[in-house]
């Protein structure tokens, strides 16, 4: 059985230790510790990434009792030095510290039970057990949460008995009846849960939430905590401060300035569209007074494929001769006709484009 140094302590990065174990599946190289901080993927958290003797850690997935590490290759040495990404598991610990922290908000201010935990690369969610939670609600459980996290609550784990669960007054019972971990969050509420955490609420540093949105009848909340948080602010502003700049406005006259410009957007592209109506009047006559045989066709150089359909569908309503239109600019060609002819338009290119190597 595999000692699991990270229910000693989340914070070791760094030991030695030998290989019991190795196994090669058909995507990979496995190796068994003696001992190891590594954390595999479960409960919502992904695994912990590092190196073994300088080898990447691929995966770390957990099977029995035995923890199994998959590498590139296999080390040369069964004696082995170990290193975790601490900066991916410390990003871990703070979501999964700040899960906790939010869910029980959740619960206190509203009965939303969590459902679910889920912790991706770009942030991560919770899925709660009300039908909707409006934008007041969402600022109200932000609020508690951030306030909650500044009274820096000391976060325990430690393991119980069966008989002395009666004791605790948990979140849910445990799947378990054996080996029960317990991570309480001094003052606000017991969770059986196997995951790294922070030691104290204060190491969370912020949470943000996101959006919410409706998930088969639950509320799927979207949140980001600690550096994740601070980047996602950062992210913001930068974008606020390209967007002042363009429009040459503050940060708070932007959403104005946006809708003063769709407007004017809005207005340009009716104009456009009745000079293009006439132009394409013009267009039309001229061609149907230039005609030469039973085709009316044209190339035109700087058209767009859609503006070649609408013409095309326009001569089709003016004449019942066949239309043959192709653009340089994008290379295209379309034909059409109005049904007075035989030969279905697109069973003809079908048959002939293969000669010019084009496609369609």
């Amino acid at each position: 059985m595999t000692k699991k140094l990270y229910y000693d302590s989340a914070y070791l990065t760094e030991w030695q230790t030998s290989i019991s174990k190795t196994i090669e599946k058909e995507d990979g190289y496995y190796v068994i510790l003696e001992e190891t901080a590594f954390y595999p993927d479960g409960g919502g958290q992904p695994s912990d990434e590092g190196f073994i003797n300088g080898i990447s850690v691929l995966d770390v997935i957990s099977e029995g009792d035995e923890v199994l590490h998959k590498l590139g290759r296999l080390p040369e040495e069964t004696k082995v030095n170990c290193e975790i990404n601490w900066t991916r598991r410390f990003d871990h610990m703070q979501h999964h510290s700040g899960q906790h922290l939010l869910s029980a908000v959740c619960e206190d201010l509203y009965q939303a039970t969590t459902l679910s935990f889920h912790l991706g690369t770009d942030y991560a969610t919770i899925d709660v057990n009300q039908p909707e939670l409006g934008a007041d609600q969402l600022s109200r459980i932000e609020n508690e949460v951030n306030r909650q996290i500044y009274l820096n609550h000391n976060i325990l784990s430690y393991f119980v008995a069966e008989d002395e669960l009666a004791q605790l007054q948990l979140v849910k019972q445990p799947k378990v009846t054996e080996n029960i971990r317990i991570v309480e969050i001094k003052d606000v509420e017991y969770n059986a849960c196997g995951g790294t955490h922070v030691a104290s609420t204060g190491e969370i540093g912020m949470i943000k939430l996101l959006k919410a949105d409706k998930q088969k009848g639950n509320t799927r909340i979207y949140f980001k905590c600690g550096y994740r948080a601070l980047e996602e602010f950062n992210d913001n502003q930068r974008i606020l401060g390209a967007l002042s700049v363009k429009f040459n406005t503050g940060k708070d006259e932007i959403i104005d300035r946006i809708e003063k410009w769709e407007n004017e957007q809005k207005l340009l592209q009716a104009e456009l569209n009745s000079l293009k109506e006439k132009y394409d009047g013009y267009v039309i006559q001229e061609l149907l007074s230039n005609r030469e045989g039973h085709l009316l066709a044209h190339i035109f150089e700087d058209k767009s494929l859609k503006d070649l359909q609408n013409l095309a569908t326009k001569l089709t309503t003016e004449s019942n001769l066949p239309v043959l239109l192709a653009t340089a600019v994008e290379n295209k060609v379309v034909l059409a006709h109005n049904g007075s002819f035989d030969p279905s338009c697109g069973a003809y290119f079908k048959a002939n484009l293969g000669s010019y190597n084009g496609k369609g």
